[in-house]
């Protein structure tokens, strides 16, 4: 099974190519056009290791005739041209007006298929996706659109934050420490993630918000020390800000009390 979606995304994507005149890579008949595309409402897609996850992509579609609907969507990775996500072919159509709908496609991706979606290591697939749709209107005419929208689809992150001790009095030292990791598709499972900048913030007891106290860089199995001095009780977090291939990731708070 392995190589099998990435063959389809990449052979798609080259036919697009030699038939285009253009920079858009299309090409069709008649005045069918998409003219918006949206993927998972414009967020990041986050992918771990466990749990399979579904996302839209809402392609707004305009023909004088009226729009009939999708007829092929695909997404992959622009620089490797592999895919893990799966179209089951089903789509819905809105209509905004006589002449144009937004069409919904849900993609689907199981980390469970990830490792046998390729050749090469599944986690260089993380990063930027493209989206390739072809679209046809009430009068047959079609359109084969290449690279309609771009999007991320990163590997999830973990973060852990444990202060010790837990209760000292007014302006003693803790330690803070913690470990960032993230997910690896090939095996599944969870691998620190080192040479990160990492947040550590302070949330004063009845305040609102956490701020940034200083930033601590990971070890090389993602490891997480520092040592703060304590002027008031509150919670204490670490916040990844997350790079193009792995996403955000607040830690949850660890409470701080004082004697």
């Amino acid at each position: 099974m392995r190589g099998r979606t990435a063959w389809a995304a990449a052979c798609g994507a080259a036919a697009l190519v030699l038939t285009s005149t253009t920079g858009a890579h299309a090409e069709g008949r008649g005045d069918v056009r998409v003219v918006k595309t949206v993927v998972n409402g414009g967020g990041n897609v986050i992918v771990g290791t466990a749990k399979a996850i579904s996302y839209p992509v809402d392609i707004t579609v305009k023909d004088n005739s009226g729009v009939k609907g999708l007829t092929h969507v695909s997404t992959f990775n622009r620089t490797r041209l592999y895919s893990f996500a799966d179209w089951n072919g089903d789509s819905s159509c809105m209509r905004k007006s006589a002449t144009t709908s937004v069409c919904r496609a849900t993609m689907t991706i199981d980390p469970a298929w990830i490792a046998d979606s390729d050749d090469i290591d599944s986690n260089q697939l993380a990063g930027v996706w493209q989206v390739n749709a072809t679209v046809k209107a009430k009068d047959s005419d079609y359109w084969i659109s290449d690279d309609i929208a771009e999007y991320k689809v990163k590997r999830a992150a973990q973060l852990t934050t444990v202060i010790a001790p837990e209760k000292v009095a007014k302006n003693a030292k803790v330690t803070v420490t913690g470990k960032l990791s993230r997910a690896n598709w090939e095996d599944r499972k969870y691998h620190g993630f080192p040479g990160q900048q990492v947040k550590l913030q302070f949330r004063k007891t009845g305040a609102a918000h956490y701020s940034t106290v200083k930033t601590v860089t990971t070890g090389n199995i993602g490891q997480l020390t520092t040592k703060v001095t304590v002027t008031s009780a509150g919670s204490w977090r670490w916040y990844f800000p997350g790079t193009t291939t792995t996403s955000l990731k607040a830690s949850a708070g660890d409470t701080l009390n004082l004697k």
